[in-house]
């Protein structure tokens, strides 16, 4: 699609790789149009990003790119293509800009965004990054001297901004769906859970994770047959015939319920009484918004440590338990699980501090201030104050 009619706008939505980066964009698109219903959106990812996978199956308009990122603890001759690469993104991304002309372009991170940003900054069209971890990423840092508003999710990520950048700042949170009224009995029971037992949720990302399955399943083998609790774990879909064979290798466990992947992650977050997960941007930003108490297990090689620092800000808030993965047994996740169940005041105190540090309306709150930057809306359109679906 390279034509649209004259009173509607363009703004060019970028940043990928993973869906870290990928899902806000989508999330803070669609709360755009709804704030302004002349908008049209267009998303520019990486041609090896999950991107490349989740628009064309959205049907989505988009553009790809050559673009990648530097590999970690390869050998120095592995990433000599990411700059040309880069080069000719950047090149690419600017023909398709002088061919669409967007309004405004918003970076959400991650390499795949960094062409869109740089472009943007060239040509001089407004530009605003939204960074969702504790500690901002390469992109946002880069970008940030050039951007009319960059969004944080944590307080934390402005002060680490270039001096150029941090008066833009302004902490909005991470676009997510706002939680819903859910019934915890009836969210269970959707599970095929015990209404009435406490629920230990755990979730290692969207693909799992082999390091948390392991632990996890440390603990089971390590407790009681019948706890008093149940678990509802998301293994991710490569690890569950695993992660059951090694259930009845153990004679069965009937308080576990395992699962590949969870579909409905709001039922399964009003569901539980405690929650046992990583430490990334989006999954924190459900928990805190759901108040549920964590304890966090970063990813040690996630970029920049920011799954570390974003677990020990939550925990340094009362949010949640920071435990280290080099530092975690069967044991010790064991313990802390019967210390929160059995300690409803210490689970009260944690999800009202998470509660409290949730910014539930942000795809509404950052959408509302990326329609500053276009033109205003022609005759007949009325900018929509409300609440975002």
């Amino acid at each position: 699609m390279t034509n649209r009619a004259a009173d509607r706008v363009l703004v060019l939505f970028a940043g990928g790789g993973t869906g870290g980066h990928l899902y806000p964009a989508l999330a803070l698109a669609e709360a755009l149009a709804r704030v302004r219903p002349d908008v049209d959106v267009a998303f520019a990812g990486a041609e090896r990003g999950i991107e490349a996978r989740v628009l064309p199956q959205r049907g989505l308009d988009h553009f790809l790119l050559p673009v990648r990122g530097f590999a970690r603890g390869v050998p120095a001759w592995q990433n000599l293509g990411v700059v040309p690469a880069l080069l000719e993104s950047v090149v690419r991304m600017g023909e398709w800009v002088h061919r669409r002309r967007p309004s405004a372009v918003v970076v959400t991170g991650g390499y795949a965004g960094g062409p869109a940003g740089l472009v943007a900054a060239i040509t001089g069209i407004p530009l605003a990054l939204q960074e969702q971890n504790a500690v901002p990423g390469a992109t946002t840092r880069a970008l940030s001297r050039w951007a009319a508003q960059v969004h944080v999710a944590y307080p934390e990520a402005a002060s680490l901004l270039p001096a150029a950048g941090r008066g833009a700042a302004r902490v909005t949170g991470n676009p997510i769906r706002p939680p819903t009224p859910i019934d915890a009995r009836d969210a269970r029971c959707a599970f095929g859970l015990d209404p009435d037992r406490s629920v230990v949720l755990v979730v290692g990302g969207s693909q799992g994770s082999a390091a948390l399955n392991a632990v996890t399943l440390d603990a089971v083998r390590r407790t009681d047959r019948d706890p008093g609790y149940q678990l509802l774990w998301s293994t991710g879909p490569r690890h569950i015939d695993a992660v059951r064979t090694a259930l009845e290798d153990l004679g069965g466990a009937p308080w576990v319920h395992a699962t590949g992947y969870i579909d409905d992650m709001p039922r399964a977050l009003a569901a539980a009484d405690v929650a046992i997960s990583r430490a990334g941007a989006m999954a924190t930003s459900e928990l805190l918004a759901w108040g549920v108490p964590a304890i966090l297990v970063p990813l040690p090689t996630s970029a920049a440590g920011h799954q570390e620092r974003n677990a020990r800000a939550l925990a340094a808030a009362g949010c949640a338990i920071h435990a280290p993965e080099a530092e975690l047994d069967g044991d010790r996740l064991g313990d802390e699980v019967r210390g929160l169940l059995a300690d409803s005041e210490r689970r009260d105190r944690m999800g009202a501090a998470a509660r409290a540090r949730a910014l539930p309306d942000a795809a509404l709150e950052i959408a509302r201030d990326i329609s500053r930057l276009l033109p205003a809306p022609p005759p007949g359109v009325r900018p929509e104050a409300g609440r975002a679906a």
